[in-house]
Formats: C-alpha cells, structure tokens, sequence
C-alpha cells in the first residue's frame, strides 16, 4: 500500500498520527469490497454471484463505502504501525479517530486518529544525586519480637468462653445488615487489627456471642449479630515448639540462628530497597515528564481488581463495600493517583536507562543468582531452578537482575552515604 504518515507530538505523551492512503490503493480497496457485495448478495431477480456492482451501490452505496473505509484504515494502520519503533500506541487504548474520512474513489484519502505511546525520557544528568543507607543492627528485641510473631501464627483457634465478651485481638464473626442495603452474613475480623471494612469494631467490642446491636452510623441503621467469638491459645516457647515449626530444627536455639538469618536478609533486602526508592525519587524530580492517561487509568484498574483479590470479592462487591464504609471508587483511586504516577514514573525511568546504557545478563550470572536466592532462602539450588522452570518467572529474574545492575552502576556514579540509625522495626514501618 503506498501511503504517507505524519507525526505530531500531543501533550501527556499522546501522538497524532495523519495518514494519506494514494488513489489507486483506495480504488483498489473500493473495488474489493464491491467484489465482496457481489460474491454474497442475494436480491430477487437475480442469481447469487450475479447482481451488477451498480445495482448493489444504489441499494447499498453507503454501507459499502462504510465497510471500504474501515478496510483501508486497518490495513494502513497495520502497515504503518508493523514498521513503526518509535510512535507505536499503548496496549490500553485504541487509536481514536475524530472524524471518519469521506470515501472519493477518485481522490486519495486521508485520516488522523490520536492515541498514547510510551513516553520518551532520556536521563544523563545524575549531579546532586545522595543516597543514604539505613544503618540497622538487629537486636535480641527484634528475635524476641519474631518469635512472638511466630508464636501468634502458630496459636490455636478455640472459642472464647460465652459469657466473656469480645476484646482487642479477638477473632469476631458477625451478621451486618443496613437498612434498605448492605448484608453480609458470616463477615469475620479481628478486633484491633484494621481489618474491618465496615467500621464496626467500636460498636462490636464488649458484645458478647448471640447478642445483637441495632445503632445508626454515617446517617445509616446498622444491625449487628455476633454469631462466634474465638480466642488464640498461644504455645509454649520451647524446644517441641520449635520442631512444630520445622523438622529442621531440634532446639528452640535452632530456630532463633535461622530467624536472625531470615532477618538479615530481610534487612539486607529491605535496605537495598530504601536505597532505590530515593534513587528513584531524585531521578523522577529531575527529569520531568507526563504519564499517558490510559497507562495511568490501566494502572489505577489493576490496583483495584487487585484490591478485590485481596478482598476474595468481586470488584462490583468491593465497590459496594467501599460505600458501605463511607468512601466511594471515585475518591479512593484519586488519593491513590499521586503515588501510581511516581511508581510508572519509576518504572519508565528504569526501562529507559536499562536500554540506554545496553544493560543485559549472561547465564552464568543468572547462576549466581541461583545461588544467592538459594542461600538466602535456606533451600537448594536445585529447588529454585524448579522455581525458575516456569518462563514468565524466568523472566521476572533476568529483569530483575538487570534492574539491580543498573543500581550498582548508578551507586558509583552517584554519592552514596551513611544514613541515620534505625531498629528493624522502623526499617519496615513506612513499607
């Protein structure tokens, strides 16, 4: 097809994209389509195959002028985007058009459609740039803590006694009925642990099992039943504790060695993340750019399903949590805008500098890798590449190996400092 295509750069990384198709090739186009009307039509008086072209233009001109058109502009489209690297359009958005194109076989026909690319972002100045690094020593506190922790995952359930009412760190089951909307019947949560949707907590704490509470919130009548109040029965620490957690383990000794190991990885881990992030946040301040409006709206989607998974919901029953609680979608994915534009921010950044700078990895450091993960997690080398067999997540692993060279040459470049001391705790706090 002979054509010419015309770029034009939009606000918020969009393009507009003006094609003109040549005459011959819109004939052409024309003539196809006829041919198409002629092989399928069906009209008294005449044999299927056999109706004359001018006989179907009177009675079909315009739906066969429609159907060309659309044949023109995809096949166009499709050859100016198979060849095109730089001004390919996003995933999460069809071009638009604004005005279809009016068919003149006689004429070559142009058209202009809209739509996002991935934006352009070319980092080179990496001057005033500091990175400090969270000095963190891990204490018997900390161990003691992780133990309790432990101690608390690996408790039993068992009922609370009836006539004990519900208190901080209960496990509730209840009946939630609004009048004229909302119920839920069997909805469980923990008091104390902001695990409730519905912002009852308040009114459930000191009820006790087979009560019910009628009371008005946010301009609402609510009805509570408790139907079940359980109790953890925490274990003893000791060593037959420790070899409920893991055959590995033969003394309570055993499993701290193993906790503070996990902890230094966690934190090992953890601090390399801080490091990035401000890294991250500095080269975002300094190099601006826009966010396409659909990769931000896709991103925003995303974190919503993925909310609802988290819920074990639907995302339409989510929705109508949400608004049981007082909040609604709208609001919720505008306070989280801010943040999804830096993460893509991030991300766009750490694609555009992994290719600017031919970052790649070689098997063999996918091997060390390997054995890193391995050792860190406890467990063979073997088992992790049974991990890595499926492709997507051998290829989480090569991103990911590539995005951690990528910092250890910026950290040469930039200066990286010792930063303030922190527990571990508060290493995680603002995770």
């Amino acid at each position: 097809m002979k054509l010419t295509k015309e770029f034009t750069s939009l606000e918020k990384s969009a393009v507009k994209l003006t094609v003109t198709v040549a005459k011959k090739d819109v004939q052409d186009a024309y003539n196809t389509t006829i041919a198409k009307y002629v092989k399928n039509a069906q009209i008294p008086g005449f044999r299927k195959g056999h109706v004359p072209a001018n006989v179907l233009e009177r009675k079909y001109g315009d739906s066969i002028k429609a159907d060309a058109i659309s044949e023109i502009i995809d096949a166009s489209l499709n050859e100016v985007f198979e060849k095109e690297t730089e001004n390919r359009p996003l995933p999460y958005q069809q071009p638009v058009m604004d005005k279809m194109p009016e068919l003149d076989i006689s004429k070559d026909l142009t058209y202009t459609v809209t739509y996002d690319v991935f934006p352009k972002v070319t980092v080179s100045d990496l001057s005033g740039i500091t990175v400090k690094e969270p000095q963190v020593e891990i204490s018997d506190k900390d161990i003691e803590n992780e133990l309790k922790a432990l101690q608390e995952r690996n408790a039993i359930v068992v009922d609370k006694k009836v006539e004990e009412p519900a208190a901080k760190g209960d496990i509730v089951t209840v009946d939630y009925e609004e009048e004229n909307g909302e119920k839920r019947n069997g909805y469980v949560f923990t008091l104390g642990n902001d695990e409730d949707t519905y912002g009852i907590e308040k009114e459930v704490t000191g009820m006790k099992k087979g009560e019910s509470k009628d009371f008005e919130k946010d301009s609402k009548k609510i009805k509570v039943s408790v139907k079940a109040i359980k109790v953890r029965d925490l274990p003893k620490l000791d060593d037959d504790f420790a070899q409920d957690v893991s055959e590995k383990f033969k003394t309570l000794d055993d499993l701290k060695k193993d906790i503070t190991r996990n902890m230094e990885v966690a934190k090992n881990r953890r601090i390399s993340e801080v490091k990035s992030q401000s890294l991250l946040e500095q080269l975002v301040e300094k190099n601006k750019f826009d966010i396409p409006s659909s990769m931000l709206a896709a991103e925003l989607d995303g974190r919503w399903r993925m909310m609802a998974q988290q819920f074990q919901t639907s995302v339409e029953q989510l929705e109508k949590m949400i608004t049981s609680a007082g909040q609604t979608k709208e609001a919720m994915l505008k306070e989280w805008t801010g943040d999804s534009e830096k993460m893509l921010k991030s991300r766009i950044i750490v694609d555009s500098l992994i290719r600017s700078r031919n970052i790649s990895v070689t098997p063999e450091e996918i091997e060390e890798q390997y054995k890193k993960i391995a050792e860190d997690g406890g467990i063979s080398v073997e088992e992790v590449k049974k991990h890595y067999e499926d492709p997507r997540s051998k290829e989480y692993l090569i991103d990911d190996t590539k995005e951690q060279k990528l910092y250890n040459e910026l950290y040469k470049e930039i200066k990286v400092s010792k930063g303030d001391k922190v527990t571990f705790a508060d290493l995680f706090a603002n995770k």
